[in-house]
């Protein structure tokens, strides 16, 4: 069965030629120009993904994104947003409200395709986690990473992470006291094919930090080296 992706973009020459892309893919595509037709029909009929315009009139992109998140059938759908070049502050605000990714206007198509294959190939690995296996746990102190079944626990209690997030902390977790740099996280995340800002970087480590703070409000284990990358800490 195709996996459906919801385009959501009040320009509807993007919304012509990114349907056609994706449909050309094998991709099954629903396509709305205005925001709160798409909160309706997602909320009547979800999707395995959503790729959002930020600026659209009545209802803008975050607050779509907002309104999803508070419904059980599209609370942990991936979101990618489509960004201007002068909206910096509300590429972090996404991010921070559990957007998978953003991408910049004008962008490639085949960028936007790697981007959702990467993705999606990520939520599928998520929802249909393989056998447990050791080999994939890692446990650093009160850290227990089970990668086989995208499960993360801090002092024995769940955090509810992304598989962005997921990955981004096993990055670090593997190699306890190594610093990582943007780039190496960038990779460990997306993949080598796949270039993201650093800003991307910095604000999902900004939103994992929050969520091990609401588990433990003393969680330190993730440091920054300024100009230099991150680290988890040892213990």
């Amino acid at each position: 069965m195709s996996q459906t992706i919801v385009l959501v973009d009040d320009d509807r020459n993007i919304l012509t030629s990114v349907s056609m892309a994706l449909e050309a893919e094998g991709y099954t595509v629903r396509a709305y120009s205005d925001a709160e037709e798409a909160l309706r029909g997602l909320s009547q009929r979800p999707a395995d993904m959503a790729v959002l315009d930020i600026k659209m009139p009545r209802l803008t992109g975050m607050e779509l994104l907002s309104r999803l998140r508070q419904q059980p059938l599209t609370q942990t759908m991936p979101v990618i947003f489509l960004t201007s070049k002068d909206e910096e502050v509300d590429e972090i605000m996404g991010l921070s409200m559990g957007a998978d990714d953003y991408i910049t206007k004008p962008f490639s198509q085949r960028l936007l395709l790697e981007r959702i294959r990467a993705i999606l190939r990520r939520e599928q690995l998520r929802l249909n986690p393989p056998t447990t296996d050791a080999a994939q746990l890692i446990t650093r102190g009160d850290l227990v990473l089970d990668g086989s079944r995208h499960q993360c626990t801090w002092k024995g209690k769940a955090v509810d992470l992304t598989v962005t997030e997921f990955l981004l902390v096993k990055a670090l977790a593997q190699r306890v006291g190594h610093v990582k740099s943007r780039d190496q996280l960038m990779d460990a995340a997306y993949g080598e094919s796949i270039y993201v800002d650093d800003r991307t970087i910095d604000s999902h480590i900004k939103r994992l930090r929050k969520k091990f703070r609401i588990v433990d409000d003393g969680f330190e284990q993730i440091e920054t080296l300024y100009g230099v990358g991150y680290r988890y800490k040892e213990d």
